[in-house]
């Protein structure tokens, strides 16, 4: 079972500042964590692949900011009901990870972490999501299911990160974020023994 208390202290013990750039659009994902039969899983989506930006990849439910969403919490919680129909009231928001910028769209995104009770009624909505992938946490640990490739970007290199979640690739921004909460749920609650 995941320690969702010492979860919250980490994520709160980490907080980094805002990302802050010109031309950067503002967004953001819930990550959404819930419990199976083979432990704790990771909520994720493949992205419908009729979608203009980032089709078909494997991602967090999000979305831009809105002027109508009194900040990025309210983005999260909102995208995620227009995504996989998660009701804002079933998710017990934990804390945040660091914004991440991406390359090509150039959208700022605030990860939410939030803890979405077993049995959670979820529907896809098929215009943006193609499915809703459950990926057990245990799997995304071995190392066997990460490579690090270095890729050349304006002018320098730059780690890329890749999880093998059965037959999806998880890669990108998302595997940014994914690689932070890892280490957020291996970490030691601050002033407790490691």
């Amino acid at each position: 079972m995941l320690d969702l208390a010492a979860l919250r202290r980490v994520l709160a013990a980490q907080r980094t500042a805002p990302a802050e750039g010109s031309g950067l659009r503002q967004a953001a994902v819930l990550v959404p964590l819930t419990g199976g039969a083979d432990g704790p899983r990771v909520l994720f989506v493949r992205r419908s692949a009729a979608l203009p930006l980032h089709g078909g990849q494997i991602a967090f439910p999000g979305g831009t900011w809105r002027q109508a969403d009194a900040n990025l919490l309210a983005t999260a919680l909102r995208e995620a009901q227009e995504e996989i129909g998660l009701r804002p009231t079933d998710v017990e928001v934990l804390g945040t990870l660091s914004d991440t910028v991406t390359a090509t769209s150039r959208f700022c995104i605030r990860p939410f972490v939030g803890w979405i009770p077993p049995g959670t009624a979820l529907a896809p909505d098929r215009a943006e999501v193609e499915a809703i992938l459950p990926v057990p946490l245990a799997l995304l640990r071995e190392p066997a299911n990460f490579r690090e490739e270095r890729w050349e970007r304006d002018g320098q290199s730059v780690p890329v990160y890749f999880y093998q979640a059965g037959s999806e690739v998880i890669w990108g921004a998302t595997a940014r974020i994914l690689r932070e909460l890892l280490a957020a749920v291996v970490a030691p609650a601050p002033g407790l023994p490691g």
